[in-house]
């Protein structure tokens, strides 16, 4: 008797739930709908996509619009990964704060160029107690001997300094004005996907279109040479909130990133 009471209480709990997640989806689910509906089951041109998503968008704030890239990779081979990074033409419509980790001869440039942090060793040690205040992180070759010791904080957060996305170089104080000007760095995932961000939904439509443009010819440039067949199989963009706008790639004419 007494499981079967607690099995009532169970599903008394889980239908109160279930009746609680559907209220949810009601109220917020009505206004993406109402969004979904306005885009068709085709593919647009990058310059119908843009206005398009400006238009359906049904929140209050200012949405951070997004490119997703599903690519014709298989990113478990090492020769098959896809990766770089790109200077947005019209950035990102915030200021990251950046942390500069650099010898004593190279601090003040770092501080001169931007950098919202500067320090060298004794950075490495208040980050290793727990400090992450920083949205971005370039150091100089010098450094890398501490700041190796930084992969298991600052690798699952997509902060580690890599010399193949500039982060790690001399010249730091253009690897800073790059990060505050816009730059952005994109990493296939295990699916074979790039996620980017290309700005505001507040922005002018000329500028995400630039930007989703310069982000897809960057992807294009960083195609493997083992990667064989289609290698853009499917681009779409979205806000934050609102429904995906899927973009044919065919318009986005890969030759252009030859240029």
């Amino acid at each position: 008797m007494g499981i079967g009471s607690g099995q009532r209480q169970w599903e008394g709990a889980a239908r109160a739930r279930l009746d609680h997640e559907e209220a949810e989806v009601a109220r917020h689910g009505k206004k993406f709908t109402a969004a979904a509906a306005q885009v068709e089951e085709r593919a647009y041109t990058v310059e119908e996509a843009i206005p398009l998503l400006q238009k359906v968008k049904y929140t209050t704030f200012d949405e951070t619009v997004e490119l997703a890239m599903r690519l014709g990779v298989d990113p478990k081979h090492a020769d098959q990964m896809v990766r770089g990074t790109v200077v947005l033409p019209h950035g990102l419509g915030r200021s990251k704060r950046v942390l500069a980790i650099a010898g004593a001869d190279k601090q003040k440039e770092a501080q001169d160029a931007g950098a919202d942090f500067v320090g060298g060793d004794e950075v490495v040690e208040k980050i290793l107690g727990g400090w992450i205040d920083f949205d971005a992180v370039v150091a100089t070759p010098d450094m890398m001997r501490g700041v190796g010791r930084l992969g298991k904080v600052l690798g699952p957060r997509g902060l580690m300094p890599n010399p193949k996305t500039g982060t790690v170089t001399p010249n730091i104080a253009q690897a800073i004005k790059e990060i505050k000007a816009g730059k952005v760095e994109f990493r296939v995932d295990k699916t074979g996907i790039v996620h980017a961000p290309v700005g505001k939904t507040s922005f002018a439509t000329e500028a995400l279109v630039a930007n989703t443009r310069a982000l897809v010819e960057s992807v294009v440039r960083a195609k493997p040479s083992a990667a064989k067949g289609r290698y853009l199989k499917s681009v779409t963009v979205s806000s934050t909130m609102g429904p995906g706008v899927r973009i044919d790639t065919a318009h986005m004419d890969e030759r252009t990133a030859k240029h």
